[in-house]
């Protein structure tokens, strides 16, 4: 590596070959507009990483332009024109620019130059003035620039965003392709690069022209011997192809007198974190970018919209009684008021205040202090929720409501609002609905979040030592919620989905906050006893699998056991990667019916992981109260799926024998046994009254067994004559069409060659031919609308198919496929659950609805109440939707979960 020469360094990045790279490593992202941005996100993420390494003192960027380059004109004389750029990426480039003017960094691209010959000009002057240059490309024609202080640093960005960087001095290159930067351009014009429209000579690739290269240095020296070259077919093409070579050669030549003016005085890098571009940052959606910037140098808000900049002005601090009394007198005159509580826990000493927004000028913070008491503000608060009950559309407006029903009248939930709820249904792809998302969203408001703003302090400390940022941050908060509902309701109106709001999904988060609350019992010497016994055949099977393998290895490093499988033990199908051979479940699992070793380890990964995640994760999760209180998710999934996190209960495996096991550490409490209901064949039942299809009704109609019906048909077999296996195989193509299921991915499951997946699923269409009808028209429609409905009304956005990507297009039409019948089946049993816990209620019962597991509902039923509790959880999980078909439920009950199933 070339010593510095004063410690000064500048960063070259090539525009357009970066975005481009960025583009097709990092997953597809869009921004709350809509607009894509991965390609942007990744460049930048490069563009820090390269900085922070170099230490650098300049940063320049260079691009292509449209017009024609003196390369790009030789080219198309001679074969055409480049590849055109996917529209995801073009519309990129102008939002790339504009993030880099913000911070400051100077742009160069001209007409007639493409940005290779801009950035070697520029490398090759900076060296002259003494400077150390990092100049970042994935192009590896750049390596013709690389020098003892010219550095071509070419990243590689990875899944998710992480980048890898191949650094290239002069000597590097040697080592590499054992030429001289210079002599590269001879070996890249030989050998040809279509990337770069470089059409080298044919039959001559990069082994043979490297070859050529080492022997005789030059095309010129080659063409002075090439009656020395012995293969016949490699020295007809060269001498068949001089021009052409010599055109290659032309077309792989950077300019590095090129007519640029530039100064480093332009290029020394200042604060790249200004204002402008934090407001870029937050409209984009790049939120982990936004820790780089100063707070002190944050305001609690900026907008687009400057006449809610006088917004400020009207938040007051309110520390007196008599004035709260005010305040919350008022409120109850108002159709709508947003409110947010500040506190980090539900304790006293946490509880920090309530703000409260009714008007453009009415944006209020009441502290609890003095008289003014938490206990006296909550009362406040649910006074102010039950009164408001007797009003006609009158709303209090909060953002995750679940978490505040401590603090309001929760009689029912038609006089609330909660604006997380409605920015999920409006749009279900996002990550995250937080207040500061739908203040950019819906109000062109950029909202800093606490995070950004306090950093890690509690709300307690904050109030002390930032008063004034506390105070517009909770204003602003409530004043959020205010102002946007009007404008979300008016949105799940414009989408048929205010029925769904306000019938389903808000009545269901007081019914998950029930759930949460009542929790699920556990024994703690039990899962002690689980995990001891996982940890003992977790032994067995790594003495086995060392005894097989005849030698000891980490059966957790994919490497190692890669090589021992496939390597050491050559069992045939294994898949070789840059990494290594992959040790993927669905390798191992086509293995494994033929390879005890391979099944051996498939049962040590499952027993591992279920003594991490169950064993020891949830012995960390039961409360004082000996329950586990799981948080239950509405706004996670695009389908609308329930889910469920700290912990997750929603993953207990049922699929190994052991792993079942876990269920008997679940409990109810005394006097009381566990009833479980599950759905049978919901999917497959919506399908058939989705698609009308007569065939399929009448099998269910009729009661017969569907997997059996599917497989007398598709595989012309009698009924009664139709073996276990077709059976299975018929169920496996009667749930894949319900995902969408390609031949492909048929053969895989079944094991079977692609054909005869093909034969079976052109079968099943011919056995049930209003299934493909109604399969094909839900992806025209969605290419037509952008997005797919439920029954309900719920609506699922696809911008994957009208992506440029053909992978990206075809697992929209999955996606087409299968969403309105998942998102229906979800949608039955969110309204299962709330005719269930009503009546539970209604009824006057102590049991409770404690669990909801896809397709299960599981009741904490006291033993008096069974009878009861078994006729409404029939009655109701049947009457939850009307079908062409009816909704079967199975019914169990047991001491433990286990003994449901």
């Amino acid at each position: 590596m070339a010593e510095r020469y004063d410690g000064k360094t500048l960063v070259l990045i090539d525009g357009h070959s970066i975005l481009n790279r960025a583009f097709y490593g990092v997953p597809d992202l869009t921004n709350a507009e809509g607009l894509h941005t991965n390609a942007v996100y990744g460049f930048l993420n490069i563009m820090f990483k390269i900085l922070e390494e170099e230490k650098a003192s300049y940063l320049m960027v260079a691009f292509d332009v449209k017009a024609p380059t003196f390369r790009h004109q030789i080219y198309a004389d001679y074969k055409g024109t480049r590849k055109p750029m996917p529209e995801e990426l073009r519309q990129q480039v102008p939002v790339i620019k504009e993030v880099l003017q913000a911070m400051g960094v100077p742009i160069f691209e001209k007409e007639g130059l493409e940005a290779d010959d801009i950035l070697g000009t520029i490398a090759k002057h900076a060296q002259s003035e003494g400077v150390e240059v990092s100049l970042v490309s994935g192009d590896r024609d750049l390596l013709q620039i690389a020098s003892d202080h010219i550095k071509v640093r070419i990243p590689k960005t990875k899944g998710g965003g992480r980048t890898e960087v191949e650094d290239y001095y002069a000597s590097d290159v040697f080592d590499k392709y054992h030429v001289t930067p210079l002599q590269f351009i001879e070996l890249k014009a030989l050998m040809g690069d279509t990337a770069d429209n470089i059409p080298g000579v044919p039959k001559v690739g990069e082994k043979t022209a490297t070859e050529l290269m080492v022997t005789y240095g030059s095309i010129e020296g080659i063409y002075e011997h090439i009656e020395e070259i012995t293969k016949k077919s490699i020295k007809a093409s060269l001498q068949e192809n001089r021009q052409l070579a010599e055109l290659s050669k032309v077309l792989a030549t950077i300019n590095v007198n090129s007519d640029i003016q530039y100064s480093l005085e332009q290029a020394f890098i200042g604060n790249l974190y200004t204002k402008e571009a934090y407001t870029l940052f937050q409209k984009l959606g790049f939120k982990n970018f936004l820790t780089r910037f100063q707070s002190e140098d944050i305001t609690v808000f900026t907008t687009v919209n400057t006449a809610v900049n006088t917004q400020v002005d009207h938040c007051h601090e309110v520390i007196e009684l008599e004035e709260t009394e005010r305040i919350f007198s008022e409120a109850l005159k108002q159709t709508v008021i947003g409110f947010t509580i500040i506190e980090d826990d539900k304790t006293a000493e946490h509880f920090v205040g309530i703000a409260l927004t009714y008007g453009e000028q009415n944006l209020y913070f009441i502290k609890a202090q003095g008289f003014v008491t938490k206990d006296y503000l909550i009362g406040k608060l649910q006074m102010l929720s039950s009164k408001i009950q007797e009003k006609e559309n009158c709303l209090l407006a909060g953002c995750y409501l679940k978490q505040d029903y401590a603090y309001l009248d929760r009689k029912d939930t038609k006089h609330l609002f909660d604006t997380q709820l409605a920015a999920y249904l409006l749009n279900p792809l996002k990550n995250d609905y937080t207040i500061e998302d739908i203040a950019n969203e819906y109000l062109g408001i950029l909202l800093q979040d606490r995070r950004q703003l306090f950093g890690k302090l509690a709300f307690c400390d904050i109030a002390e030592s930032k008063p004034q940022e506390l105070l517009h941050y909770a204003c602003f908060c409530a004043y959020v919620n205010w102002r946007a509902t009007g404008i979300l309701q008016d949105k799940l109106k414009e989408t048929a989905m205010d029925t769904l709001y306000t019938e389903i999904e808000m009545p269901l988060s007081l019914v998950l906050y029930d759930m949460e609350q009542v929790g699920i019992g556990i024994r703690r010497e039990e899962l002690k006893a689980y995990g001891e016994a996982l940890v003992e055949r977790i032994t067995e099977l790594e003495r086995s699998i060392h005894t097989r393998a005849e030698i000891v290895f980490n059966i957790n490093s994919p490497k190692q056991l890669g090589e021992i499988l496939f390597d050491k033990l050559a069992i045939p199908g294994g898949k070789k990667t840059k990494t290594g051979y992959s040790t993927a479940a669905d390798v191992l699992e086509r293995l494994a019916p033929e390879y005890p070793i391979v099944a051996e380890v498939l049962e040590y990964r499952g027993l591992t992981k279920l003594k991490s995640t169950y064993a020891d994760g949830l012995a960390v999760c039961i409360g004082e109260d000996n329950r586990i209180h799981s948080t239950f998710n509405q706004t996670i999934t695009a389908t609308g799926r329930i889910s469920s996190t700290e912990p997750n209960l929603q993953n207990i495996p049922m699929k190994m024998e052991l792993g079942r096991r876990i269920r008997k550490v679940f409990v109810p409490r005394e006097g009381y046994i566990f009833m479980d209901a599950d759905y049978s064949q919901i999917e497959l039942r919506i399908l058939a009254h989705m698609s009308g299809d007569e065939q399929l009704i009448e099998a269910y109609r009729s009661a017969q067994d569907i997997h059996r019906l599917t497989a007398s048909q598709v595989f012309h077999t009698p009924f009664d004559e139709v073996t276990d296996l077709q059976r299975r195989n018929a169920k496996a193509v009667n749930f894949g069409i319900v995902y969408g299921i390609s031949s492909f991915g048929l053969s895989q499951d079944l094991s079977i060659t692609r054909a005869e997946a093909a034969t079976y699923i052109e079968n099943y269409f011919a056995t049930y031919p209003r299934i493909k009808q109604f399969l094909d028209g839900l992806v025209a429609t969605a290419k037509e609308q952008g997005y797919v409905t439920t029954m309900f009304g719920r609506r699922r956005p696809i911008p994957e198919l009208s992506s440029s990507n053909y992978m990206q297009r075809s697992f929209g039409e999955r996606i087409a496929m299968n969403s309105p019948i998942q998102g229906t089946a979800a949608d039955i049993m969110k309204i299962a659950m709330l005719r269930v816990w009503e009546q539970l209620r209604k009824n006057g019962l102590r049991s409770k609805l404690i669990l909801q597991v896809h397709d299960e509902l599981l009741i904490e039923t006291a033993v008096e109440e069974t009878a009861q509790v078994e006729r409404i959880l029939t009655e109701e999980m049947q009457a939850a939707a009307d079908l062409a078909v009816t909704l079967e439920i199975d019914l169990h009950t047991g001491h433990n979960w286990y003994e449901t199933k």
